[in-house]
């Protein structure tokens, strides 16, 4: 009579017991940094679904570990809700527990297809299983509704020597690494086990020395003077018409005595006008910069008048080439960057129709914008080019990818963080620009209103950055960098194929069997 009961317990417990793991697995991630505890987490996952006695318990196991995992991970949501949404506290925790929620199905589909498709006998191949099912449900989570792949697993790896293998197979390949190295860890518990997992482990050690020498880019004599200016203003503030000008006024006078830069760096939206409004302003900046022989590269909107459309661009003012000494900036030339991956709620509002009278949250300033191709030209900015992704675009690996160029000489990345006020998403927003610079070797220009503006060499490694909620000018010398990567040729496609290879065969193993 006490086995239902008991049954149950042992239910919750796995669940609690995964949504601790999951929990525990930011710390990972910046501003902590602790790479191991990813591992380990992992390792913990999957001995919990090692314990599962149904499909419906290890998809309960993936659920509770994934909301674990984003309850902690993106709190800092939450504070945008919060601060921004105008609604009241309970609505916006539930809210934000509902998108928990839909994120944490993803784990939870990779808990259910491990039952059906695992068996215990197969030992080595569930070494490859488990990673491949779980790249598999990164994958849909980063495509699926626009797309969210915040905390994907190789991103904890930025401070581990695993960071080496980017050039190599990307942001995936590494988080295929990192959930391969926990099965290993879990089944070290085992003596048995040792007699292969022990070259196993050796192959990943001397793999891991040997991408940890390899050069994939060399620095050229060019060297770029850039300014990236952080003009703090507050989010209340930003859109208010009274604030127009004296925001305006304060990035122009910040950046004068930077005028003798080779470039200038303004973030996302920095000029709070709808650009064919502001067009004396920026007519007048083009012909001061023009004439001091520098560039500026500044976030605006752009109202299409004739066709009703917004987009949220990039544009450059000042010389376009070096050589040519006179202003390029006329509304409507193509040296621009209109952002492609839009933010649901933040950037359009699905159903908006519907949405929009229920909550101020719906209703956000800017809300209704078009999106740009998927792959634009560079930005041209005083004989530099600029391969642009604003936001949270540069999450996408294969876009910026794409995007990047064998003569691309910087990434250049802007962003308003001030939605997420003092919370751990401006450093997890820059560590995942670290990522896209040591994937594809090339310096990153991260330019924010109030941090972390931030300049990444080639490598992966910051080179300076400014301190957060400051007025700043962060200024360095940049070099040129020459060469391209093996992720930059091919991308994610090695891992995927070997990863849909596994689930495959994983696949065709469990028909032939029943």
């Amino acid at each position: 009579m006490n086995k239902p009961t008991t049954t149950n317990h042992r239910r919750w417990l796995l669940m609690l017991a995964a949504f601790l793991f999951g929990a525990t697995y930011p710390l990972a991630y910046a501003p902590f940094e602790h790479a191991v505890v990813a591992i380990l987490a992992m390792a913990g996952f999957f001995n919990l679904l090692k314990m599962a006695s149904s499909w419906r318990q290890a998809a309960a196991t993936g659920f509770a570990f994934g909301f674990g995992q984003f309850t902690v991970g993106i709190s800092w949501v939450h504070v945008s809700i919060d601060s921004f949404g105008g609604l009241p506290l309970a609505i916006s925790l539930l809210l934000m527990s509902l998108l928990c929620a839909y994120l944490a199905l993803f784990p939870a589909l990779t808990g259910w297809l491990w039952y059906r498709l695992n068996n215990p006998r197969w030992r080595a191949f569930n070494l490859l299983l488990l990673p491949s099912l779980w790249l598999f449900g990164e994958i849909l989570r980063g495509e699926l509704l626009t797309g969210f792949p915040w905390l994907a697993l190789g991103y904890s790896q930025t401070s581990s020597w695993l960071f080496a293998f980017a050039p190599f197979i990307g942001v995936m390949g590494i988080g295929w690494l990192v959930a391969c190295l926990a099965v290993m860890l879990s089944y070290v518990t085992t003596k048995r086990n040792l007699y292969w997992l022990t070259p196993a482990f050796a192959a990943v050690a001397l793999a891991t020395y040997w991408a940890n020498l390899q050069t994939v880019s060399q620095p050229t004599d060019k060297f770029a003077q850039v300014a990236l200016v952080q003009g703090n203003i507050k989010q209340s503030l930003k859109w208010e018409p009274d604030q127009q000008w004296p925001t305006m006024s304060k990035y122009q006078d910040m950046s004068r005595p930077y005028y003798d830069h080779d470039l200038l760096i303004w973030p996302e939206a920095a000029i709070p006008a709808i650009e064919i409004q502001a067009q004396s302003y920026l007519q007048n900046l083009d012909a001061t910069l023009a004439w001091k022989g520098s560039a500026l590269v500044t976030g605006i909107i752009d109202y299409q008048p004739y066709s009703q459309v917004f987009f949220n661009n990039l544009i450059v003012v000042g010389r376009r080439d070096p050589e040519l000494d006179k202003s390029s900036y006329i509304y409507g030339h193509n040296n621009r960057y209109s952002k492609h991956h839009l933010l649901p709620i933040g950037e359009f509002v699905p159903f908006g129709d519907i949405l929009r009278p229920l909550a101020p949250l719906f209703n956000l300033p800017m809300s209704s914008f078009s999106r740009g191709g998927y792959v634009q030209h560079n930005l041209e900015a005083n004989g530099w080019k600029l391969a642009p992704a604003i936001c949270y675009e540069i999450l996408f690996a294969e876009q910026v990818r794409q995007n990047v160029q064998q003569d691309t000489d910087f990434i250049l990345t802007v962003s308003n963080d001030a939605w997420f006020g003092d919370s751990i998403g401006p450093h997890q927003h820059l560590q995942i620009a670290q990522m896209r610079a040591k994937e594809l070797a090339r310096p990153v220009l991260r330019a924010t209103n109030n941090g972390v503006t931030a300049v990444i060499d080639a490598d992966g490694s910051i080179m300076a950055k400014a301190p957060q909620f400051t007025e700043a000018v962060l200024t360095a010398e940049v070099a040129q960098h020459r060469g391209q990567t093996f992720f930059a040729r091919v991308g994610h496609v090695p891992v995927l194929a070997l990863s849909g290879l596994i689930i495959l065969i994983a696949v065709w193993r469990r028909w032939r069997y029943k």
